[in-house]
């Protein structure tokens, strides 16, 4: 039976990786494109405009399967560092897997991938091991983001208990090359590549290449148990480490590292300085709570089960910054 991928997000960073990666497949691929996004088809990659919010534009990114093993990928969804569920936030991330669920129970799609987050998982504390829930509420967990993430988590795993074939993968916090939407650690890394950022917050997270994560998609599309959920972690690096790993490839000033209470007393300046220019802010109160939250993640299970691997984070930065620079972040 003939493959055919569907890549929701197609246009995002993760999205766009895992295309990348579907170019060497003999199989269809499909990408959704939000409006205003534009890219070339190419090969056996097809992109089709719609929006996730307007179920009767996403007809036709599902229709003509017929005979075809149909793979749905969901990455599409709005990843936001604010404090507040927006209803812009919720009604991608939450009504938007809906209406991709409820296509793909009419076109009997083979196998629907949706890409969750760590941060849906309840908050746990600094010492203890987090591995793989089946209990997810937006109340158990803090931020608009990881509220929207763990609602639509929820609405997935009970499509799956109502007979659709689904698997949920939660990556930790991606990093990596070919980003073009505006990836917040993609962004700190371009400003400190650039010499724009003033300082760094003490803190860190654990961070995952963007490769190693579409590699998993696509592994638990192949291998993953239908109704399981996987997370796609790495391990822990704190923020300053991985501008240090970037200032081995470029030139670039040594900047401070401000302690956390600084920083949560700064907050409402760097916001009030982001809207002065137009700019998203890099730490928002949410954020600094990230920076120095729980995440000893355990990819324990996707590693047994999938076959899921981690390259070495100085790789990462590596090819980040070779990727900045080529698109003239200097």
């Amino acid at each position: 039976m003939k493959k055919r991928y569907l890549v929701t997000g197609a246009c995002g960073h993760l999205g766009s990786t895992i295309v990348r990666m579907l170019k060497k497949e003999q199989a269809e691929v499909r990408g959704l494109l939000a409006p205003g996004e534009e890219e070339e088809d190419t090969g056996n990659i097809r992109y089709i405009s719609g929006d996730v919010r307007k179920i009767e534009t996403l007809e036709k990114l599902f229709a003509g399967g017929k005979g075809k093993r149909t793979v749905v990928i969901h990455t599409a969804g709005i990843v936001d560092i604010a404090d507040k569920v927006s209803p812009e936030i919720y009604d991608v991330n939450v009504n938007g897997t809906k209406n991709i669920i409820s296509l793909c129970r009419k076109y009997k799609v083979s196998r629907l991938v949706y890409v969750s987050s760590v941060h849906a998982i309840p908050e746990a504390d600094k010492l203890s091991v987090i591995a793989e829930t089946k209990e997810f509420s937006p109340d158990t967990v803090i931020g608009g983001y990881a509220k929207t993430k763990a609602e639509a988590t929820k609405e997935v795993l009970r499509a799956a208990e109502e007979g659709l074939d689904a698997v949920v993968v939660m990556p930790s916090g991606i990093l990596g090359p070919y980003d073009r939407t505006g990836n917040h650690l993609v962004q700190l890394i371009k400003d400190y590549v650039r010499g724009a950022l003033p300082a760094c917050v003490r803190g860190g997270y654990d961070f995952v290449d963007v490769r190693d994560v579409a590699q998993g998609c696509l592994l638990a599309a192949e291998k993953g148990r239908a109704g399981e959920c996987y997370i796609l972690s790495n391990r822990h690096y704190e923020i300053r480490e991985l501008l240090k790993m970037a200032g081995t490839f470029v030139r670039t000033k040594k900047i401070p590292v401000l302690p956390a209470w600084m920083a949560k007393m700064a907050e409402p300046f760097i916001g009030i300085d982001a809207r002065r220019k137009k700019r998203r802010p890099l730490y928002t109160k949410y954020s600094l709570h990230v920076l120095n939250s729980a995440d000893r993640f355990s990819h324990d299970k996707a590693t047994s089960e999938l076959g899921y691997r981690t390259r070495d984070m100085k790789t990462t930065i590596r090819d980040t910054v070779r990727w900045l620079k080529a698109q003239g972040a200097e």
